[in-house]
């Protein structure tokens, strides 16, 4: 009986999307992220001279829109190279390839902030499955089953220990009118603040972390200076 209450209300979705996407994927790739990074920094030291932004930046837009091209997303996010490829033999295929892609974000004076970035590919499912009449997906259900992953998510990565500090959650909700430039500020938001961490853990300052509780139907709206997955903020950058 409440196997079918949570079919009929969508529950598990999200919550089995956020499970796959980690066992499948981030708990692969994730723990070989730093030694690629620095891999890459040895023969590009100027590039990625902070530390605290050796991770994977994963976007999490809440409309669920994913651009399979993020350079066409926005202009001020041009891609530079692929860092160092993960092959491993999985699910029956031989040599499979995981990699990630080393953008440079143009900030609004023209500076260039580098970082490895992607988007969460299940919300490209949840946005096909708004999209297809079997689903029966609603754009409000969407909404809230993407609230659900990213709080899902959030939370089964704060307990890995092979995944600390080696990524970051970019949840976002875009805004009603189109900014052309939004997403590359979103990122360049977070890539500060890491810059901002580093400097304080050499300067032997202990930050304090927030409390990262997420209510059942929303996100918390506040800013936080935790390496903790960030949720939403309203500051208007």
């Amino acid at each position: 009986e409440m196997s079918e209450m949570s079919e009929r209300s969508k529950q598990n979705v999200a919550h089995g999307l956020a499970w796959s996407y980690y066992v499948g994927y981030l708990k692969i790739v994730l723990p070989r992220v730093k030694k690629s990074m620095e891999e890459f920094c040895r023969a590009n030291p100027n590039l990625l001279a902070c530390r605290k932004t050796w991770k994977l930046h994963i976007l999490i837009p809440l409309s669920c829109d994913v651009y399979d091209d993020l350079e066409k997303a926005d202009s001020n996010i041009q891609y530079v190279t692929d860092l160092t490829e993960t092959t491993l033999a999985r699910a029956g295929t031989k040599k499979r390839v995981y990699k990630h892609s080393l953008y440079a974000i143009r900030d609004e004076e023209n500076q260039l902030w580098h970082c490895a970035v992607e988007y969460a590919t299940p919300l490209q499912s949840l946005y096909a499955m708004s999209q297809d009449e079997c689903a029966a997906f609603s754009r409000e259900e969407r909404l809230e089953q993407a609230k659900l992953f990213c709080r899902t998510l959030e939370e089964i990565l704060k307990g890995s220990k092979e995944c600390a500090d080696a990524y970051r959650l970019i949840a976002y909700e875009e805004p009603e009118e189109a900014e052309t430039h939004f997403l590359s500020r979103e990122i360049v938001w977070h890539l500060r603040q890491e810059h901002r961490e580093e400097i304080a853990m050499l300067e032997g300052n202990h930050l304090h972390t927030p409390s990262m509780a997420l209510d059942s139907a929303e996100l918390n709206l506040q800013i936080s200076v935790s390496d903790l997955p960030q949720p939403l903020r309203t500051d208007g950058f």
